[in-house]
């Protein structure tokens, strides 16, 4: 009978010890879901409990936090096969997984996986109580996840609209004072930044690495997208070819181009500065080397010929200069025009331009003398070739190739 009595004290006390450390795990966690204190605060608690290294990883496999001994450094690459391998293999089961060495459950809300928390556990320490803990910092940092994830595409929304709303002009208090909201300084000057990628989709995604790339560089910017670019409203000045370059390394393509704005010194020179953005982009696009990056304050006669000029104008120019050629190609299917534009493109060079156009150096020798012919100019005559010059230009750029 005392043996009795005795052994179920012991099951009371056990009983109690395990409610009292489950509500000593319970407390400790909220308590610092409710701070906010993040990934790290999380991590550093179920270290102290469990004794084991503790760390969160992106569903991706990048390190967001680490407390305890033995962290790698540098934390290796993660393998994208192996880790989608992983999540499936976590997610088939109802608590966590021991994996190699790392007890892992996976950090979900609503069915979304948010990140992956594990415990290092080399010597196979882990027990009943290692386990709790780990699922309740789980649920813990999904609820901190969610939250901060939730604040995140709130002020990625704010930024966005305030982006747009400045690219279509906007009030200039208003734009402070919502600028100054998000924490982000208008007073500096601006410049705009057009990126386009011909083999990528202009979706959030593409977004984000263009801002990433940006932000690497030291940019910091207001950022939006329009169906075929992304926008950036950027306080510093791209270096020459650094955005550029290091897009082509996330993108894994050397087929994009952008444009950059002179310096905006305030809001209302925004609008202007992203028409001058989307100039420098054309013409660059339009140019002989399609991709790279084109400041507008670099561009010397296109400047002049960007948006707001008199569009009549330009085209009684080219018809003046290159009307009759014009008249040709339309009649007999011919490419007179495109080719003097790529003469001029190769600086009168004819065995470049035969190349580019991908024909014999004297049939090239027979257009330029039917060119002349049936233009009336002379391109030996420096005023005619500067006009002619500008003529093929206007009509490729400004006119689109067409007239």
């Amino acid at each position: 009978m005392r043996e009795q009595r005795t052994g179920l004290q012991r099951q009371l006390i056990s009983v109690v010890a395990e409610q009292r450390y489950q509500r000593a795990v319970h407390t400790l966690l909220t308590d610092v879901a409710d701070t906010g204190g993040g990934e790290e605060a999380v991590t550093r608690a179920l270290h102290g409990l469990t004794g084991l290294p503790a760390l969160v990883e992106d569903r991706f496999g990048r390190l967001r936090s680490w407390s305890g001994p033995s962290r790698p450094d540098p934390y290796p690459e993660p393998d994208p096969v192996r880790q989608d391998e992983m999540l499936h293999a976590v997610a088939r089961e109802a608590g966590p997984v021991r994996i190699e060495d790392r007890l892992i459950t996976l950090v979900r809300r609503h069915g979304e996986i948010l990140g992956v928390l594990a415990l290092l556990d080399a010597g196979g320490e882990a027990d009943e109580h290692t386990v709790l803990a780990l699922e309740h910092a789980a649920t813990s940092l999904a609820l901190e996840l969610a939250h901060m994830r939730n604040l995140a595409e709130v002020e990625l929304g704010l930024r966005r609209e305030l982006a747009d709303d400045l690219l279509a002009g906007t009030d200039t208090a208003s734009a402070y004072a919502r600028s100054e909201a998000i924490g982000h300084d208008l007073h500096r000057s601006h410049y705009i930044v057009v990126v386009q990628w011909s083999k990528r989709t202009v979706d959030d995604s593409f977004a984000e690495t263009v801002g990433r790339a940006a932000a690497a560089q030291g940019m910091r910017s207001l950022l939006t997208r329009r169906s075929d670019h992304v926008v950036l409203v950027a306080d510093a000045r791209p270096r020459a070819r650094a955005l550029y370059e290091a897009l082509t390394v996330e993108t894994g393509t050397h087929s994009g181009a952008i444009g950059v704005s002179a310096p905006c010194d305030s809001p209302n020179g925004i609008p202007r500065g992203y028409q001058e953005a989307q100039r420098a982009l054309e013409v660059r696009r339009q140019s002989r080397e399609g991709y790279g990056t084109t400041f507008f304050d670099e561009l010397g006669l296109y400047r002049i010929l960007g948006p707001g000029n008199d569009y009549q104008q330009l085209e009684a120019f080219v018809h003046e200069w290159i009307g009759q050629l014009i008249d040709y190609d339309s009649r007999h299917h011919a490419t007179m025009v495109d080719t003097l534009t790529r003469y001029f493109d190769c600086g009168g060079n004819y065995d470049e331009t035969a190349a580019s156009l991908a024909i014999h150096r004297s049939t090239l020798r027979y257009r330029l003398q039917r060119i002349r012919d049936i233009s009336g100019n002379d391109l030996a005559n420096v005023e005619d070739r500067l006009n002619l010059q500008v003529a093929t230009r206007v009509w490729k750029i400004v006119l689109g190739g067409s007239g």
